[in-house]
């Protein structure tokens, strides 16, 4: 992601009601898990990572650009300049991986995804988040340097082809799916922008009502997962 990029996703991520709900979100995957050490990985503004600090996780922002690197050092987050597909950590050094928004930046997937089995440890978590269905693809996922969008089958494929196994995989952001769709065939660029507060109230709303509803194996927006290390 271009360093503008960077800088909107910080200054927007903690109001905005998209990073607000995932935040939320990786609250309740983390929920259970005897903190640790941890890495997130492509972490621009901090949001993911301030999440885990405050769950008592000893955790490093992993950021491949300088921008996002000075992001996350201006939040006080303790912050590691690397690439996800030579990731800057020992063998079995780590009890959870954070990636979020992150394999569809890298060509190169697989050796991200193996990067991170090596840099777990046995028992370790990896937590991801991706763009699903590559029928939304738009002038938004060029603007922001997307490399591809996911099915649920590429992102396991690649996942399981590379020594983990998926304890789970859901969708979110189903109830605005069709928003977002139209919303993005007529837009060129990114989408990253303010808000107006009601708008954002209210699509807070609408994304919460996802938390109580049957909606997880329905086409969304994004797929999240949780995946093991395979034994």
């Amino acid at each position: 992601m271009e360093g503008t990029e960077v800088r909107k996703l910080a200054a927007l991520e903690d109001a905005h009601w998209w990073y607000r709900e995932r935040r939320h979100l990786l609250g309740r995957m983390i929920g259970g898990l005897r903190p640790g050490t941890a890495l997130d990985i492509g972490a621009a503004g901090g949001g993911n990572t301030r999440v885990l600090r405050r769950a008592g996780w000893s955790v490093s922002a992993l950021e491949y650009g300088a921008d996002g690197a000075e992001v996350a050092a201006e939040r006080g987050l303790s912050v590691v300049r690397g690439d996800a597909t030579a990731l800057p950590v020992s063998d079995d050094s780590l009890d959870l991986v954070v990636a979020f928004d992150v394999l569809e930046h890298i060509v190169d997937h697989d050796t991200a995804v193996s990067e991170v089995r090596r840099a777990l440890r046995p028992g370790g978590m990896f937590l991801i988040a991706v763009p699903a269905d590559p029928r939304l693809w738009s002038d938004h996922d060029v603007a922001v340097d997307h490399v591809r969008r996911y099915t649920r089958d590429t992102l396991r494929a690649v996942l399981e082809r590379n020594g983990f196994e998926v304890a789970s995989m859901t969708s979110w952001n189903v109830l605005l799916r069709p928003v977002v769709a139209l919303r993005r065939r007529k837009a060129s660029g990114s989408d990253l922008e303010t808000v107006h507060p009601l708008v954002n109230l209210g699509l807070r709303a609408i994304v919460t009502a996802e938390r109580y509803l049957p909606l997880k194996a329905m086409p969304g927006v994004t797929l999240m997962v949780r995946a093991r290390p395979r034994r």
